[in-house]
């Protein structure tokens, strides 16, 4: 006896409206808490020195990263006028990234207790260590955390072959606005898919390679078009050191290890034992969906080494670390894996179960107090700062900033990238321009010399130096 198709419908049905259920609890969940866990850094966010271009809506400034990133979309995105304040900008791109979140984690679960499943997966991935790396650049990266939330939701809502239709234009504007977010997209496939089979992947990744592929080039066809260049050079300041053959690529090993070294770090909060214990989770993980979900386990472990063999091959190839925030995805995987493994296990009551879900929640608890804690690293040059701004607003002379600021205790928490962090700092909350001696030297000549160069002190404090000509900004360097 035959069944007619449209006796399938209702579960097909059934199985979409309870996903969008678990969405939507999860994501109810996931944007309050994902505002209190950054509360440290909410009302005055941290802004790394070239998310300014982006904060201040001048084009102007981002203009040389279309020809060294590529990012054409987060060029249009400068070119919208409208200027927000800081503290909403991170509070979208917070949002941004919950809500993608929510729906990476109602894409990936199943239907036993779903909803439970759910809300722990996206708690997890919530405290992603390399999403808070961006969160300094937080006005910049809002267009692609807005195409990422969009691809999820799609996820969700979609059939899947609708969605492999749309990769290869995601994954165009994707690469235009962070050159390893097609990365989460290829993910957000592979973890939708359902009628998985050996074929099935390798389809997918011959799409996936060509999207990425094409985006590349339609990169490079632009940047001939307006920059004369036919390719993504990357900028002087990153020091390439391009190969040209297999030796090149040998030398570039230093670079590859320095950048692993530095991934595991950060996803370890530079702890070792946490590491292991990540080691051991993902190991476990994997050894439980070998034996309950080998096909699924197949799909998400090409996620993660067609990620990590992008990456490896660029930094080879341009012989430059690449930073841990650009791989995002991994964190994505690992907790992909570690869900589902909790999941597959709670099938039935008992211990392993129990145990399982009690480690998830070690893992997504333990990283949301961790980032919390992160997130107050930037509470005292934000102080020290707001403090100089009032300082300086008082009086009309011109202002100069001399001494050691990157190494200046407040600075180094908040782990301050260039000086100019401080100049745009200031310019942001006075109006103000100040003049860095640091970057001109020729300017600050007539400054006396104590000023110039100001004597070490074991607690150095910033202090203003009123003198008849100038207001000076004085950032004493440690002995």
């Amino acid at each position: 006896m035959t069944h007619s198709p449209h006796l399938h419908l209702p579960h097909i049905q059934e199985l979409d409206t309870g996903r969008l259920r678990a969405f939507r609890i999860s994501a109810g969940v996931a944007l309050p808490l994902i505002l209190a866990v950054s509360a440290g850094n909410l009302l005055d966010p941290i802004v790394r020195f070239d998310d300014y271009p982006a904060l201040l809506a001048r084009p102007d400034g981002f203009w040389p990263k279309t020809l060294h990133e590529g990012r054409w979309l987060n060029y249009l995105w400068h070119l919208r006028g409208l200027v927000t304040p800081p503290w909403l900008n991170f509070v979208l791109f917070q949002v941004l990234w919950a809500l993608t979140a929510a729906a990476i984690a109602a894409t990936a679960t199943r239907d036993n207790n779903r909803t439970w499943f759910t809300i722990a997966l996206t708690l997890t991935l919530l405290p992603a260590p390399p999403v808070f790396l961006m969160a300094g650049w937080s006005s910049t990266v809002i267009p692609g955390f807005a195409l990422l939330a969009l691809y999820g939701f799609l996820a969700l809502t979609l059939r899947q072959a609708t969605l492999r239709l749309l990769l290869p234009p995601f994954t165009l504007l994707a690469f235009t606005a962070y050159t390893t977010f097609p990365l989460i997209l290829f993910a957000i496939c592979l973890i939708r898919t359902q009628q998985r089979s050996i074929r099935d992947l390798a389809g997918l990744v011959v799409l996936f390679g060509l999207s990425f592929a094409g985006a590349v080039l339609a990169v490079y066809a632009l940047n001939w078009q307006v920059h004369g260049v036919f390719g993504i050079p990357l900028a002087p300041a990153r020091s390439p050191d391009p190969a040209h053959d297999l030796a090149g690529f040998w030398s570039h090993l230093p670079q590859l290890r320095a950048t692993v070294s530095v991934l595991l770090d950060k996803l370890s909060f530079q702890s070792a034992p946490v590491l292991l214990f990540h080691a051991g989770m993902l190991t476990a993980a994997t050894a439980v969906l070998l034996r309950r979900q080998p096909m699924e386990t197949l799909y998400i472990w090409v996620a993660l080494w067609a990620g990590m063999a992008l990456m490896t091959l660029q930094v080879l190839k341009l012989g430059v670390t690449i930073p841990a925030r650009a791989f995002h995805f991994t964190w994505i995987i690992y907790a992909v894996m570690i869900v589902r493994a909790a999941q597959e296990l709670s099938r039935k009551p008992g211990l392993p179960g129990r145990l399982a879900r009690n480690a998830v929640l070690l893992v997504a608890a333990s990283y949301l107090v961790q980032t919390a804690v992160q997130f107050t690293r930037f509470r005292d040059w934000q102080v020290e700062t707001r403090a100089m701004a009032a300082a300086i607003a008082v009086s009309p002379k011109p202002v100069f900033v001399t001494g050691d600021i990157l190494n200046y205790p407040s600075a180094a928490k908040a782990g301050l990238h260039m000086s100019s962090s401080l100049a745009n700092r200031l310019e942001l909350l006075t109006g103000r321009a100040v003049i860095l001696c640091q970057a001109a030297p020729q300017t600050c000549a007539d400054l006396p010399e104590s000023l110039r160069r100001p004597a070490a002190e074991r607690t150095p404090k910033a202090r203003l130096e009123d003198i008849p000509d100038a207001m000076v900004l004085v950032f004493p360097p440690l002995p």
